[in-house]
């Protein structure tokens, strides 16, 4: 069985991040939007990615993991990258063997209260002892040490309480370490256990990570969405050390663009008391929401354009900025054509800020995928709809009518000379009632499709509802009623007897 390390490095693939360049962003709100390794991963993501930010990303880095951090590795990693940029860095050894003796020093303390309150069989503090573990690896950088102490803490709980307290703790590791399964196993267990205290915050929390999950393992917008939307504003920034509530509006605001129609727009994002709190901290995303319901789209493309760089900023959102564009401008397109028999593709991309040799691809693309009924006129540079000869469409549709009732008659007919002959067994609608001990070929007699009952589905009944059953051999003959082909139809015969 794989470890949850072991799994998220089997679940991690080398990803390629493109470069953001020329891009001034306010770092030092940064201070005030998050907490904890969080803070220090996107600090670290955007002087990996913005090469203009890269030595002030790096020295707010270098000093928020030294204030509030035990991890020594990653303060010497930094602090290598660092100095390359400027050499007038100094590097605190002082701080690191104290660091390092009062790490040592805390871990052998707590392993052997561990070992003590195992053998003297205190469950409680057992549960406790392996919660400051986990929050003291934790804090060192050691996730898969701190990801085991965890775990173990879920066997000395007692309360919902302790329950939801680890799960919450495994997600937190889980998504640091990039296992967002293992992580969504945790919140589907979190989200089962009842009684749980301050019921609204854990449900908030658990949505903040599931919409995490969704968005970034798999892309999954309207999941994400779904969840982002649901998240209570009175979490605050009680969660702070994974999503922020400006990532709630930015996260959600963007996969409901790129995932939800007018309508939905209207009653999951406008109309959603809760979530509008979340946008007024980010007037851009609300103002973008807005344009685009409102059908401006030249001022939501522009708006777009403008916030891509600080979207590829973002180390969850990075990978998915260029889709979640893309989604939102074909959705644009789309309704743009869509109160419109003909369109001048002319003005259609003036409106989306572009030129026809751009749009015209665009176009064809959609009309391809099957998103957009319209034809190109090349020639005069029109968008029409694709007309449907309404003669022909009628004419369809009474063939295919005709047909359906020819073989419904034909079937009735069959049912009736069945029905008349004695030869269809209607299926009983209450199972106790049969406890045959043996069934014979002729005792199941005619389970036919035209009853809905047929003899596959009477054996997979019957096996998965009556485990003492036994059958004898059952010959199924292929047989036909003037041009009917009752193969379709299931038919038995009896043991000593020809077909019936």
């Amino acid at each position: 069985m794989e470890t949850p390390k072991e799994s998220a490095e089997k679940d991690q693939k080398p990803v390629k991040f493109s470069l953001v360049k020329s891009y001034a962003l306010d770092l030092a709100s940064f201070d005030s939007k998050y907490d904890g390794h969080v803070k220090v991963n996107k600090l670290l993501f955007i002087a990996e990615v913005c090469p203009n930010l890269q030595e002030q990303a790096l020295a707010m880095a270098f000093d928020e993991i030294k204030a509030t951090s035990l991890d020594l590795k990653k303060y010497s990693t930094v602090f290598d990258k660092l100095s390359t940029l400027n050499p007038e860095v100094r590097f605190d050894s002082v701080w690191l063997d104290n660091t390092a003796k009062s790490i040592r020093e805390k871990s052998e303390k707590l392993e052997q209260d561990l070992k003590l309150h195992r053998t003297n069989t205190m469950k409680e503090n057992c549960r406790i002892t392996c919660v400051e573990l986990g929050n003291h690896y934790y804090e060192c950088g050691d996730l898969s040490k701190s990801l085991k102490y965890y775990t173990q803490s879920r066997d000395f709980s007692s309360s919902s309480k302790h329950l939801v307290e680890m799960c919450l703790n495994v997600i937190k590791v889980s998504i640091e370490l990039g296992n967002f399964t293992h992580a969504q196993s945790f919140i589907v267990k979190a989200e089962s256990i009842t009684d749980i205290p301050d019921r609204a915050i854990v449900q908030s929390k658990l949505k903040c990570a599931l919409g995490l999950v969704n968005l970034v393992e798999s892309g999954k917008f309207a999941r994400a969405a779904k969840s982002f939307l649901e998240i209570s504003f009175d979490i605050g920034s009680s969660y702070n050390d994974v999503v922020s509530p400006h990532d709630v509006a930015i996260y959600g605001g963007l996969c409901a663009l790129a995932a939800f129609d007018r309508q939905d727009l209207k009653s999951k994002v406008f109309e959603n008391s809760d979530f509008k709190q979340f946008l007024d901290l980010e007037p851009q995303i609300r103002d973008l929401l807005q344009n685009f319901y409102n059908s401006k789209y030249t001022v939501c493309l522009e708006l777009l354009d403008r916030m891509k760089p600080d979207l590829l900023l973002d180390m969850y959102l990075h990978t998915h900025v260029e889709q979640i564009y893309q989604t939102i401008r074909k959705k644009a397109l789309v309704q743009y054509f869509s109160p419109f028999k003909s369109v001048d593709m002319k003005k259609m991309a003036a409106a989306f800020n572009t030129t026809v040799e751009i749009l015209e691809p665009e176009v064809a693309k959609l009309i391809a995928d099957r998103e957009l009924q319209a034809r190109i006129d090349s020639h005069n540079k029109v968008l029409q709809v694709k007309q449907v000869e309404q003669r022909s469409k009628i004419f369809k549709d009474s063939l295919d009518l005709a047909k359906d009732y020819s073989i419904m008659t034909k079937h009735t007919l069959v049912r009736m000379k069945l029905l008349t002959a004695g030869l269809v067994a209607i299926f009983p609608p209450a199972p106790k009632k049969w406890r045959m001990q043996e069934l014979t070929s002729i005792g199941i007699a005619f389970m036919i499709a035209i009853t809905g009952i047929t003899f596959v589905e009477f054996f997979k009944y019957a096996r998965k509802s009556h485990k003492n059953l036994y059958f004898r051999k059952i010959d199924v003959y292929t047989m036909s009623w003037k041009d009917i082909d009752l193969s379709k139809f299931m038919v038995a015969a009896a043991p000593f007897g020809g077909p019936i």
